[in-house]
């Protein structure tokens, strides 16, 4: 069984654009755990934009009252106090969550774009990753499908790496001469994490077309899936969008 964790940016997003608290973040959280979906990942960035601080407290707390159900935490570790935001590591510790996946992104970026590059960046985080697993927080690190890569990913002490499926994505949906070569390389990537004895997640851009190519990846333990599935919700509503993913995910 892949597990199914559902971004609640986007719905935060829709709800920082008022004044209030709507719609309810924890209340869709609610209704994704109560339809199945076996977890909750937020990505919360310095400018606030969509999840705040806040959210990530409540979603934890939300989490922890639900037996089997897993929050991750995402963003950039080298992320910074700005204003009420303390920081991503500060806020991963306070509120302990069963994983934090850590992205190369800067403030800037509209969204995740690529994996990290372990050469530059992997003596700084090492550390990092040491602090989380002495927590016992789970560290997955946004990977490209590069296997010298991959294999730093394990020399820093990662338990996952999420492989970033943007490209995947691109491919099926215009349908163009890269796609094959793209996937062949994913496979490769997840066979390499498992030799490593590295778990596997996978996100960016996944939706109902292309997910039930990519839930053949090998040792594919994990999807974190937001944008999609919120477009998803709007047509044919939410508990009935997190079923969809989950019957895509199981092969029904």
């Amino acid at each position: 069984m892949i597990d199914l964790s559902v971004n609640l940016n986007k719905i935060a997003l829709i709800r920082n654009s008022r004044e209030g608290n709507f719609p309810d973040v924890v209340a869709h959280g609610r209704i994704c755990l109560e339809t199945g979906a076996q977890g909750i990942t937020v990505h919360p960035r310095p400018d606030q934009r969509h999840i705040r601080p806040g959210d990530v407290r409540d979603l934890a707390r939300l989490c922890a009252g639900h037996d089997g159900i897993e929050f991750n935490v995402e963003g950039n570790p080298f992320a910074g106090p700005q204003g009420d935001y303390p920081g991503l590591m500060p806020l991963v510790l306070e509120t302990a969550p069963d994983q934090c996946t850590l992205v190369p992104d800067s403030n800037d970026q509209l969204t995740s774009d690529h994996g990290f590059d372990l050469k530059r960046d992997g003596s700084r985080l090492e550390p990092i990753i040491r602090q989380l697993r002495d927590a016992n927080i789970r560290v997955s690190l946004f990977m490209d499908p590069d296997l010298e890569q991959i294999s730093l990913a394990r020399d820093v002490g990662a338990d996952r790496i999420e492989l970033y499926t943007g490209p995947y994505a691109e491919a099926v949906a215009k349908q163009n001469d890269q796609l094959e070569a793209i996937f062949a390389a994913h496979c490769a990537a997840a066979e390499h994490a498992r030799t490593l004895g590295l778990g596997i997640n996978a996100g960016h851009d996944l939706n109902l077309i292309n997910l039930p190519r990519y839930r053949t990846l090998p040792g594919l333990q994990e999807v974190s899936i937001g944008h999609a599935l919120t477009v998803d919700a709007l047509n044919m509503g939410l508990a009935n969008a997190v079923s969809a993913y989950l019957n895509c995910l199981s092969g029904k």
